[in-house]
């Protein structure tokens, strides 16, 4: 009870900006659920900052609701079939990740990026956008505010996508009798699910090919997301280095490990068996669904808790190493993708 009268408040208030903006990002897939809701919390934050009720609740959103989301995103993934389907795009995901990752060091060490923005920025840009932030955040302990800036970036380098990829691909000569070629380089350069989804479908529109585009970079796009899980463990195991350098102490692993990555992986394995065993991978979509709720429920209370006038002054950099990463991977993913006689 007791935590129910100090959470209610915070939590019905995100409640009532996910569902408008889940709404919206339906109509408007290209920019997503997760990015109206931030928008529309920044919009509220100085407003709600003055009613401290509201504040234990939101606080819970954006951590905890954070991780429950990255749990229930494990129930849509069959791991047997995005193993199987994902083999050709492996060394390309691999490598495209590992640009993505070490052009954020560069820059970092360059530029003098805060480390938290510089990884939810690299690792945004590699994985899956969003769900990568709201897996990573927890790790790193990033603020509402380091998220945040993260989330403005990728959304802005999802949408020179979703609208630019269509007409370069075409440019480049991809085959438009097939959807193979546009649904790797879609599932492997752009960012967030939304943004692949949005770009997958229109190569599919004009050219007729029904949904061979789409599937193809879904599934792509899944096998990319396994990837959060070493990503995750291995900075948990640094974070936890690094705070033993800091204090002179010994830390426990225990105290900074992300046990909602194991959770992850236990919804995969659990969606993987019963579908071998026969259950229709149709029942898991609630949850999954589900996920992408929570996702927009704890960017509703990231962006109430972000000061937007510090977002806009700090943001320069975070976005030049966006746009780094995102040439970077584009670069890699398209040059692969010819040595490998995809198009």
């Amino acid at each position: 009870m007791k935590f129910i009268k100090e959470n209610w408040k915070g939590i019905l208030l995100c409640i009532g900006l996910a569902v408008p903006a889940s709404l919206l990002g339906g109509q408007f897939p290209v920019i997503g659920g997760p990015v109206f809701a931030i928008l529309a919390g920044m919009t509220l934050a100085p407003l709600v900052k003055r009613y401290e009720p509201f504040g234990a609740g939101i606080k819970f959103t954006s951590k905890k609701i954070l991780q429950y989301a990255v749990v229930l995103l494990g129930f849509g993934m069959n791991l047997e079939v995005v193993m199987q389907t994902g083999k050709q795009s492996l060394p390309i995901i691999i490598c495209t990740i590992t640009t993505s990752l070490v052009i954020a060091y560069i820059l970092h060490r360059a530029l003098d990026i805060p480390g938290n923005i510089s990884t939810l920025v690299g690792v945004g840009s590699s994985i899956c956008g969003g769900s990568a932030i709201a897996a990573t955040a927890p790790v790193i302990d990033a603020d509402e505010e380091e998220v945040a800036q993260a989330i403005s970036v990728i959304f802005l380098f999802n949408i020179l996508a979703a609208l630019t990829f269509p007409a370069l691909g075409a440019a480049i000569g991809f085959s438009t009798t097939s959807g193979e070629a546009f649904g790797i380089f879609a599932g492997t350069a752009v960012n967030d699910t939304s943004s692949v989804t949005a770009a997958a479908s229109t190569w599919d529109s004009i050219y007729h090919l029904g949904t061979q585009t789409l599937d193809k970079a879904v599934t792509v796009k899944l096998t990319r997301t396994l990837a959060i899980i070493p990503i995750t463990l291995v900075l948990a195991v640094r974070r936890a280095r690094k705070a033993e350098s800091e204090n002179g102490g010994k830390i426990s692993l225990r105290q900074v490990f992300p046990f909602f990555i194991l959770f992850f992986i236990g919804a995969s394995v659990i969606t993987t068996v019963a579908v071998a065993a026969g259950v229709p991978a149709e029942v898991f979509l609630p949850m999954k669904d589900l996920s992408k709720f929570f996702i927009v429920m704890a960017m509703g209370a990231i962006g109430l808790q972000t000061d937007v006038v510090k977002l806009i002054k700090s943001g320069a950099k975070p976005i030049l190493m966006g746009l780094s990463c995102w040439i970077g991977i584009t670069l890699v993913s398209l040059g692969l993708q010819h040595v490998m006689n995809i198009w």
